[in-house]
């Protein structure tokens, strides 16, 4: 099991240039895990693509439809005072501290392109390059 971040969702889902990487990442290990804001920030993602005329209703629908059935019974609320810790202790926004907070908590690692967050967590936090070489 893997914590996806957001943005790794969103490479699996949405056709481009990192689409094969998280499909590396997801024949490595097909069971994601992630917060509940993982679908406010995919959704987002889909809504800047309706709005650029990149989706339509249905394809953003049809998207995140996929996502969820992805993450399903692996979604998880996490508390808040770990999370406000770890982003007092590191300056990473609270958004990412609840992915680096379920990561530390399923004792998976957290697959993130963000490189902020590569360098603030370098023992939970793993780019998807060094997770598929593992």
């Amino acid at each position: 099991m893997i914590v996806a971040d957001s943005n790794l969702i969103a490479y699996l889902m949405i056709r481009g240039d990192r689409t094969a990487e998280a499909g590396a990442v997801f024949r490595k290990d097909a069971v994601w895990a992630a917060p509940l804001l993982w679908r406010s920030e995919l959704r987002n993602v889909l809504v800047t693509y309706l709005r650029t005329g990149r989706f339509t209703l249905a394809e953003a629908t049809e998207r995140m439809h996929d996502a969820e059935s992805l993450v399903a019974a692996r979604e998880y609320e996490v508390p808040s005072v770990p999370v406000l810790r770890l982003a007092a202790e590191s300056g990473r926004t609270a958004y990412d501290c609840e992915f680096v907070h379920l990561a530390r908590e399923l004792g998976a690692p957290l697959v993130t392109s963000d490189r902020k967050l590569l360098r603030a967590f370098p023992g939970t936090a793993v780019s998807m390059e060094e997770f598929v070489s593992r």
